[in-house]
């Protein structure tokens, strides 16, 4: 059974840092992009990042770029996005997800999703 689970979400205050994880497992990472995907309600779905399992090619959303980085360890089946310098609007559940390839058009139509991590970045 294809499974993703997420960690590390929490509350943190605008400037701090927090890092996600995403275990998988029931495949091999080297065959899929893994991408994180963020939804707050009553908005639409967000694409974050996604990174190539095939030769580790990454990609950011303008409004985290600087702020943000993923990389994968295939030998553990693990992906990380460590967030820094976050704000208020970074508020929100985010998602891991996994296809052949990213997926760059919304609705962000992901083959397989974790359960989302709770991220509330707030003074």
């Amino acid at each position: 059974q294809v499974q993703l689970v997420e960690s590390g979400g929490g509350l943190v205050q605008p400037g701090g840092s927090l890092t996600l994880s995403c275990a998988a497992s029931g495949f091999t990472l080297e065959y899929y992009a893994i991408g994180w995907v963020r939804q707050t309600p009553g908005k639409e779905r967000e694409g974050i990042s996604c990174i190539s399992g095939h030769d580790g090619k990454t990609q950011y959303a303008d409004a985290v770029k600087g702020r943000f980085t993923i990389d994968i360890d295939n030998s553990k089946n693990t992906i990380y996005l460590h967030m820094n310098n976050l704000k208020p609007e970074d508020t929100g559940v985010y998602y891991c997800a996994a296809d052949f390839v990213c997926v760059v058009i919304p609705p962000y139509n992901y083959d397989y999703w974790g359960q989302g991590a709770q991220v509330t970045v707030s003074s």
